[in-house]
């Protein structure tokens, strides 16, 4: 039996951005993609979207007091320090 993660309730929305979406965020906030927050490719979410290292990750979650909470992350094979 498998099960699907990503429709768990305690799992927020995770999405992969494409090249633009992630040109147009390091823009906006005059970042490198390495400055972002990492997340480990070998992450259940991760393997569920088939994000890959490199890919730049939005995720969504729904707040009681702010609606709606954005984070991003950059996929990496291992953690840097």
């Amino acid at each position: 039996m498998k099960i699907d993660i990503l429709k768990h309730t305690l799992v927020p929305h995770h999405e992969i951005l494409s090249a633009e979406e992630v040109e147009k965020l390091l823009k906006t906030y005059k970042i490198k993609k390495e400055d972002l927050p990492q997340i480990l490719v070998t992450d259940p979410v991760v393997k569920a979207i088939g994000a890959k290292e490199g890919d730049v990750i939005k995720i969504i979650r729904r707040s009681p007091t702010a609606g709606e909470s954005v984070a991003y992350r950059l996929v990496v094979r291992k953690e840097i320090i």
